[in-house]
């Protein structure tokens, strides 16, 4: 084998790998809680996002710090995503923006 066909099979080889990396990630759970009554959850592909809400709350005077909660929350789920796409990414190709298969 010359080595052009090494690299494009080295290629094909971390392609395959991360495309199975993505669909471990996607079904993964990541879970975030805040304010000890918060906590949302979200699957690796940022889908079937659900949210627990303890009732003290849901009391009118929490409505700012409710809404800042769900904010904080979302965020650092995503940032929680994001870290271990990196990761995977990095683990198999050297680099952490992978091939451009984001």
């Amino acid at each position: 084998m010359n080595e052009m066909q090494r690299l494009m099979f080295q290629a094909q080889k971390m392609q395959r790998e991360l495309a199975k990396a993505k669909e471990g990630l996607a079904e993964k759970v990541f879970s975030v809680t805040k304010g000890g009554g918060l906590t949302l959850s979200m699957q690796g592909d940022y889908s079937n996002i659900k949210v627990a809400i303890a009732d003290d709350l849901l009391e009118k005077d929490n409505k700012e710090m409710l809404e800042q909660l769900i904010s904080m929350a979302i965020t650092e789920v995503i940032e929680q995503i994001a870290k271990e796409d990196e990761a995977n990414n990095e683990r198999i190709t050297g680099n952490a923006s992978g091939f451009g298969m984001r």
